[in-house]
């Protein structure tokens, strides 16, 4: 999560606010844009996707990796 410049709030808010999406394996998707206006990878983008893969269970939503697009 860190290493793709998620940070755990935006994580967080996009499973509780984001469009849902189906992913493979039974599992889901998350996708959320948050406002960026920031240089990641040396590039200068206005926004930031964050999009978490996730499993229902149980005891709650277990977060399986996340994935962070720049545009």
């Amino acid at each position: 999560m860190l290493e793709r410049g998620a940070s755990e709030k935006e994580v967080v808010e996009a499973v509780i606010t984001g469009e849902r999406v189906p992913a493979k394996h039974g599992r889901m998707a998350y996708r959320r844009n948050f406002p960026y206006h920031r240089t990641w990878g040396g590039k200068r983008y206005a926004m930031k996707q964050v999009m978490p893969i996730a499993k229902e269970e149980k005891g709650g939503t277990v977060v399986i990796t996340v994935y962070t697009f720049y545009f």
